[in-house]
């Protein structure tokens, strides 16, 4: 019952690795998507964050938005931090409860937590393997550019913001680079697939 941490930076291919391990078979717990839930419309967690940042942080339809939270934070580090003491205690609780509920139904399940705040949040937990998804920051701001649409001040604040790519590659059991084409992605996923499967 392998529990794998999968990190990396913003634009790395991170969720890609992510869907290539569900494919064969892992349950991903989203960390991501458990923020979004722990944010949504009405909860305390939200509300938490209206009062520290204000109320233009949460649309007319109570639902938060994330642009104007995002645009207050990235690129102050005290901002960020007070937003994840907010936010981290609540995603950790909740992908605990995730984890859980996945070996319960099968001991021999491998999960892989997806989650881009490893280093940042949770890096002293105790995974079986830390798996970094590994990319040059500065490909990372060009795939921002093209493919989200971001100007390069806003995707180097976000890049920018995050643990650095030492800080992350420090926790690594395995690194996958995501620098090359999809087929040398996909053949190094594989290879962790088959280490984390042939001892059960």
């Amino acid at each position: 019952m392998p529990l794998l941490a999968l990190t990396g930076g913003i634009a790395s291919g991170k969720s890609t690795i992510a869907g290539l391990l569900a494919d064969r078979g892992a349950v991903v717990v989203d960390a991501d998507a458990i923020v979004r839930e722990v944010q949504a419309p009405g909860s305390v967690v939200l509300g938490a964050i209206a009062d520290e940042f204000g109320a233009g942080v949460v649309r007319p339809d109570g639902s938060l938005d994330r642009a104007a939270l995002g645009t207050l934070v990235f690129g102050h580090p005290d901002r960020l931090a007070r937003l994840n003491a907010l936010v981290h205690p609540a995603v950790r609780e909740e992908s605990q409860r995730r984890f859980e509920e996945a070996f319960a139904a099968d001991t021999g399940a491998v999960v892989v937590y997806d989650v881009p705040l490893l280093a940042e949040a949770r890096g002293g937990d105790s995974w079986d393997l830390v798996v970094v998804a590994h990319c040059p920051a500065e490909l990372r701001v060009r795939r921002l550019v093209e493919h989200r649409g971001l100007s390069e001040a806003d995707a180097r604040a976000r890049v920018g913001s995050q643990a650095s790519e030492e800080e992350r590659l420090a926790l690594a059991d395995v690194v996958i680079d995501t620098a090359a084409d999809m087929d040398a992605t996909r053949r190094q996923v594989d290879e962790l697939w088959a280490r984390v499967v042939r001892p059960a």
